[in-house]
């Protein structure tokens, strides 16, 4: 009985061991936010996608801006497990319908809604510890406990870069440069004009529970240094229906002086290989200032050179091996040693 309870202990023991680090691709996507865990030492990885999006806004006498949506995130895990630099890239191609006149003008809007360059580093891992193990009891090891809620946390801080010098979506803003009536040019109002670089700041948190499920919240500091900063929330629930496919819904509100928007969305993810996972999501908002509709598809790449980490207790299990070999090997030279003694002494 003895015997089977320490099998069992180590079973669950090497499980858990084995858990902490996944050898499966780790994916912002779906959705918008991101994971407080980095990709890995020696890890490279990219993001990419499509959308389409349609903006109304009540404010321009509903004008209208439809378009396709380019994404990419490329991330690499560099010096430690727990640092990581990130490169992101939107790119938007347009039409814009404007209303604000008795007559539509419509024109071709297409140019970068971001440029962004950062470090995340991940500044607390609840799972860094090994949790005790009950070998009585799997239910103690598996169920529900408060502890499981406590998050990991990360933050990541950066900088946007706008390359263009007459950027259409100043701000991410689609109604940015849009053409204005003529009491609002006589009272002096300019084109909005974005910085080339301002400064972008998100605290992540990353919650597992109930082993199928993540929550996710970023709250993010964007555009300081500029003269419209602005304030974003998302919080991100998934559940994994089984170990390929996953689905999830999210909540993104922002908060700024040229606009507020709240927004939705919920899709699906699948696992097509370790390396590879395939993504789409449907969005819509809630308010009309501006509204907005999107519908995206995405993959996930990664290049795995990451090296398994080897654990204390693993390296003192080495240690213990090696040192039982030499101590085996020592004993059998005394053995023999001790055997020609005792034919020596017969002898003589």
């Amino acid at each position: 009985m003895v015997s089977l309870r320490l099998v069992l202990a180590f079973f669950l023991y090497s499980f858990f061991i084995k858990a902490q680090y996944t050898d499966q691709i780790n994916s912002n996507r779906p959705g918008a936010s991101i994971g407080a865990f980095a990709v890995g030492k020696n890890v490279i990885q990219a993001e990419i996608g499509l959308a389409f999006q349609q903006y109304t806004h009540s404010g321009y006498n509903n004008s209208t801006f439809q378009g396709g949506f380019g994404f990419m995130a490329l991330r690499w895990g560099f010096l430690k497990e727990t640092l990581e630099l990130t490169i992101e890239s939107q790119y938007l191609k347009g039409s814009l319908n404007s209303k604000i006149t008795s007559i539509s003008n419509r024109s071709s809007k297409n140019g970068f809604l971001q440029n962004f360059i950062g470090v995340k580093y991940l500044i607390y891992d609840p799972f860094r510890k090994e949790r005790e193990l009950n070998v009585y009891s799997w239910k103690a090891n598996n169920g529900f406990k408060l502890r499981n809620l406590i998050p990991a946390v990360s933050m990541t801080l950066g900088t946007n870069v706008s390359f263009e010098k007459n950027n259409p979506f100043p701000f991410n803003n689609v109604f940015g440069n849009i053409y204005r009536p003529i009491f609002f040019q006589n009272l002096g109002v300019p084109v909005d004009n974005e910085p080339f670089f301002h400064l972008r700041g998100t605290l992540a948190t990353q919650s597992h529970f109930l082993g199928s499920w993540v929550f996710v919240t970023n709250f993010t500091y964007d555009r300081y240094l500029s003269i419209d900063p602005m304030m974003t929330h998302i919080l991100t629930l998934t559940h994994s229906i089984n170990p390929l496919w996953s689905v999830y819904i999210e909540h993104q509100g922002s908060n700024s002086d040229l606009y507020r928007h709240s927004l939705f969305r919920m899709g699906f993810a699948y696992l097509y290989s370790d390396n590879i996972q395939v993504e789409a999501t449907l969005g819509g908002s809630t308010k009309s200032t501006p509204s907005r509709i999107l519908a995206n598809v995405g993959v996930s790449y990664r290049l795995d050179f990451h090296k398994d980490f080897i654990s204390a207790e693993e390296i003192q299990s080495k240690a213990l091996k090696k040192e039982e070999r030499n101590l085996n090997k020592t004993l059998k030279k005394d053995t023999k040693k001790e055997r020609k003694r005792n034919r020596k002494a017969k002898r003589n």
